[in-house]
């Protein structure tokens, strides 16, 4: 493995440029892929782009990630607050992982502002909108190399 990096992206993602646009944008899922596999090509790294609105699904992804890839971006969305199995499966990766999140869900209801996977994530960009997306990518590099050295 070498700069082989998943985004994975949570439930409702997939609707992007569709809903609550104050907090998420006008972006169209599509479009933040291509954007995502264009930053990734520009700096020669493998990106996957993944969604899912299923929690198990979301599990096994980050299951099988262990053997293919050097790090993991995650907006799990609505699953941030509520999901263990998703935490405990983050937490078994053991390489370097990016928490991400569109809106800042620090400055959003209560509910929201509890992350259950903050604490076994490496870092965390919240609020800076779908640039946050091109930001987890270059962090993330720059994470692989340090490990690399």
């Amino acid at each position: 493995m070498s700069n082989n990096i998943i985004i994975i992206n949570g439930p409702n993602l997939n609707l992007l440029g569709e809903r609550e646009q104050s907090q998420y944008g006008s972006i169209t899922f599509e479009q933040l892929k291509k954007n995502c596999l264009d930053k990734a090509k520009e700096l020669n790294i493998n990106l996957e782009f993944y969604q899912s609105n299923i929690e198990g699904e979301i599990v096994t992804c980050v299951q099988n990630a262990k053997s293919k890839y050097d790090g993991i971006i995650i907006n799990a969305a609505g699953f941030t607050h509520t999901s263990v199995a998703i935490r405990d499966s983050l937490d078994i990766f053991k390489r370097p992982i990016i928490e991400l999140h569109i809106s800042n869900i620090y400055k959003r209801e209560e509910f929201r502002q509890k992350s259950l996977i903050s604490d076994i994530a490496t870092g965390g960009i919240f609020g800076l909108g779908d640039y946050g997306y091109i930001l987890a990518i270059i962090s993330m590099q720059n994470m692989i190399k340090n490990e690399d050295r």
